[in-house]
């Protein structure tokens, strides 16, 4: 009987930062890639090694010694080294779909420009693989897949491949790596390790693999050295009579001779705690950094590329240049153990300071082409710019300065939010006595919501006039628009939707619970506490915006809530404030309603998730061997559908995570309050702390002691319609801007005082402009220039379960090269059609 043959893969799994720092990380990453690039150039009988599938870290590495390019490049070329496809490895679960995407373009390509790219989607350490993952690699060129967490036992025991496909149908071969990352790590032939470590797995992962395939063993650890001895263990190994052949290898070879013909079909997302752990509830660890990058990514992806197209047809410049160089910090924020906030508190200060310089670049740019495109088009120009391809209409917020103590828009039904009076100031002016200080005149700062339809993407402008307009009136204790009246009635709240006038009494409220776990599980302790008396703080209203402030006790905290409803939106908008001096605990938000499907949907990439409520394997879970209790803690990516018995219960969130479903209620985890990074025998996570285990990390800033803001919407419809949950997403998203040419105030943008040029081509431009309207149910997931050409990149999707027909346009994959496809969108499908607009 032939031997089974044993891939051995000698790797490095390289954390960027975790309970250290980056710094730490880049110090000792120069030292081992050193050693490893001089070892390999010297010793051409270590056939390859793996470099975690990151392209990043050998683009630091590289900026520290570019002189060392040349050996990368012959390594990789030669197929000695392996890097890429990734930029960093992201935790997918907590970032938008767009970035996924990025992140694989620019990994992709800058390892390609050291020579090749590992064609593997490799997800070795990962909380959970997204369900689009399979079709992402797959339109990137990537036709195979290694991975650890994620899936039921069941599920592969009788074989470790398989096939796994995105919601689309589409399909590539994968790996699942059942022992980790790190089963080789010590690899030996030492008699007393072959029988205790080695040869058990071999037999085990024998077991879950057809005779006629290979088996896998990767030989590789955290920040680990190449083990310079393996050449001789391998061949040590294969001297003794064993039943298996080793091979020194990597995963591309292993792959393409695992051959997998497509037997067996695990689809979507994988999300399971058995084997390994997912820690479903790290979701909500540290939200104010996963907030923080959600605003983030929605000023990159839903506002600056899309205005910098504009700006772009209109003769201006797209910073590309600086768009990619704030890609790559937001990067190195999305990866494993980053975003998830399970580091050290020097660690997690590190992240937030990244993310707020990435802003302050995309805030930067974003007000000088506003200021340049409205330059172009009138000295006193007020521009409203729609930056999503859609006929739209709602409010937008503009800021507007002026003289006068009353100002008005021309032509559109506002309310005024505020008004204050601003001081001039000082003007300094040098003359032939000295210099000389001037008082200037005051002005009025006035904050105007308006009515603003839009054909597409464009902008349109307005004139100012000196009238007054309505303000926010107070009121008694009811808001009300066409779709919903929400009042205060003998100390319950009570929300009435209006076209069939069902209604639901205290139809949300807030638990507060002990929580006893770490950063990467919540762990319950006791019973939860329920909020208690709503008291109404103030209603004000006008024909086109209402809003109600109530405040809420949750045991020693107070929950200021505002709660707000426009004209023609059938969203309820909400935000919470709060000043956590609590330690060690959870807060969640509960909406009521009662679900009897046992089901909800939460959206991931380009269509909904079905999840059940209940996991069926809640009952027998530490029977079965899972490494986690199966909760039914999932994640979102913009928002959660509940169906309930009398209309479907909708929340639209910016960032934040995690919800529980149940038959009585949705639950939103708005945040948890923990400080320690790792702690053993949680009641929810049996056995060994996760991360490091062998020392006590205090996080003390991870228990949120801060003033911390919530915001999300809410909507209650009777219908179904999956297009019309992905059209209130869009609305929520912020990808509308407002701009006033003005010289009264130089502050309220970034860099309004500094001097700067204005394109020579950006002059005299329409009053109005629309470049695209796209179907109402095509949707858009980025609006962006094309890497290597002057065209437009659009990827469009479609959610719903039937086809829908695609524009006539040239599509490309997701490297931005031609290719042939149908001309409709499937379900549940996404395509890039690359356009001139």
């Amino acid at each position: 009987m032939p031997k089974r043959k044993v891939y051995v893969v000698p790797h490095s799994h390289w954390d960027r930062e975790w309970y250290f720092t980056q710094e730490d990380s880049k110090l000792v990453l120069s030292e081992n890639l050193n050693f490893l690039l001089d070892y390999l150039k010297e010793h051409p009988e270590f056939p390859t090694y793996v470099f975690d599938g990151q392209y990043s870290v050998m683009h630091d590495f590289l900026a520290k010694y570019p002189e060392r390019a040349e050996l990368v490049k012959r390594l990789v070329v030669d197929g000695r080294l392996k890097i890429g496809p990734w930029y960093t490895q992201c935790d997918s679960l907590l970032n938008q779909t767009e970035s996924i995407i990025r992140n694989l373009l620019l990994g992709k390509a800058g390892a390609e420009q050291l020579g090749a790219s590992m064609n593997i989607g490799y997800l070795p350490d990962i909380f959970g693989q997204h369900a689009y993952l399979p079709s992402i690699f797959k339109r990137f060129g990537i036709n195979a897949a290694i991975l650890q967490r994620g899936l039921y036992t069941a599920q592969i025991e009788d074989d470790l491949n398989f096939d796994w496909q995105s919601p689309n149908g589409d399909q590539i071969q994968t790996n699942n790596i059942y022992f980790g990352y790190g089963p080789g790590k010590f690899l030996s032939s030492d008699s007393e390790y072959l029988a205790n470590s080695l040869l058990p797995m071999l037999d085990r992962l024998a077991q879950m693999t057809p005779e006629t395939k290979p088996l896998l063993l990767p030989a590789g650890g955290d920040q680990v050295l190449i083990r310079t001895h393996f050449p001789r263990i391998v061949a040590e190994l294969n001297e003794l009579e064993l039943d298996y052949q080793f091979i020194l290898s990597n995963y591309e070879e292993f792959m393409e001779a695992s051959s997998y013909a497509g037997k067996k079909i695990i689809a979507g997302e994988l999300i399971a705690g058995q084997k390994s752990r997912i820690h479903s509830t790290i979701r909500s660890q540290r939200v104010d950094i996963k907030m923080l990058n959600a605003r983030v990514e929605e000023k990159i992806y839903q506002q600056l590329e899309p205005l910098a197209l504009i700006i772009q047809n209109r003769g201006g410049n797209y910073p590309q240049a600086w768009i990619n160089d704030c890609l790559r910090k937001l990067f190195d924020v999305h990866v494993h153990d980053s975003l998830s906030g399970c580091n050290s508190d020097e660690t997690n200060f590190d992240i937030e300071q990244r993310l707020l310089k990435i802003e302050r670049v995309i805030d930067g740019y974003i007000n000088i082409l506003k200021k340049q495109l409205t330059r172009g088009i009138a000295t006193d120009a007020i521009v409203a710019i729609n930056l999503i391809p859609k006929a739209t209409q709602g409010l937008s917020r503009f800021i507007v300065f002026s003289r006068a103590k009353e100002v008005a828009l021309k032509g559109v039904q506002q309310v005024l939010l505020n008004s204050e009076y601003i001081s001039g100031g000082q003007k300094v002016q040098v003359t032939a006595g000295g210099e000389q200080t001037v008082e200037l005149p005051g002005y009025y700062r006035h904050e105007i919501m308006a009515e603003v339809a839009f054909e597409g993407l464009g902008y349109r402008t307005f004139e100012l006039t000196a009238q007054s307009i309505p303000q926010l009136e107070d009121g008694q204790n009811t808001i009300e628009n066409e779709f919903y009246r929400i009042e205060i009635d003998a100390g319950n709240m009570v929300l009435t939707r209006k076209y069939d006038q069902r209604s639901k009494k205290n139809w949300f409220d807030f638990e507060n619970i002990t929580d006893a776990g770490d950063s990467y599980d919540f762990s319950p302790q006791g019973l939860p506490v329920f909020s208690t008396n709503v008291q109404l703080v103030n209603t004000r209203q006008s024909n086109i915006l209402s809003e109600m402030t109530i405040q809420t006790r949750l045991g020693e905290q107070i929950i200021e809530t505002r709660i707000r409803l426009e004209k023609g939106s059938d969203l309820i908008k909400l935000e919470h404030k709060l000043n956590n001096q609590i330690k060690d605990h959870r807060v969640r938000v509960r909406f009521h309603g009662k679900n009897d499907t046992g089901l909800s949907y939460g959206d991931q990439g380009y269509s909904l998730q079905k999840r059940l409520n209940v996991n069926p394997n809640l009952v027998d879970w530490r029977e079965k061997g899972f490494a986690e209790r199966p909760q039914g803690y999932y994640p979102l990516e913009r928002f959660v559908v509940v169906p309930e018995t009398e209309g479907n219960v909708s929340l639209y969130t910016k960032g934040l995570k995690e919800y529980e479903a149940t038959d009585d209620y949705l639950a939103l985890t708005l945040f948890r309050s923990v400080g320690l990074l790792g702690r053993d025998d949680l009641a929810w996570r049996p056995g060994r702390a996760s991360g490091i285990n062998n020392k006590v990390v205090e996080t003390p800033d991870a228990q949120l002691q801060k003033k911390l803001e919530f915001a999300y919407a809410y909507r209650w419809s009777e219908s179904d319609d999956i297009a019309e949950d992905y059209l209130a997403a869009e609305y929520f998203a912020d990808n509308q801007l407002t701009y006033q040419l003005q010289s009264l105030n130089s502050f309220e943008e970034r860099i309004e005082r500094f001097e700067l040029p204005q394109p020579q081509a950006m002059h005299d431009l329409p009053k109005t402009l629309n470049l695209l309207t796209l179907p109402a149910n095509i949707f858009v997931s980025s609006l962006k220039k094309a890497e290597e050409n002057e065209r437009t990149i659009l990827r469009v999707f479609n959610p719903a379960e039937q086809s829908v027909l695609l524009p006539d346009l040239r599509q490309v994959d997701l490297d931005e090269h031609q290719v042939e496809r149908k001309a409709s969108l499937q379900a549940k499908d996404f395509a890039s059609l690359e356009i001139e607009l």
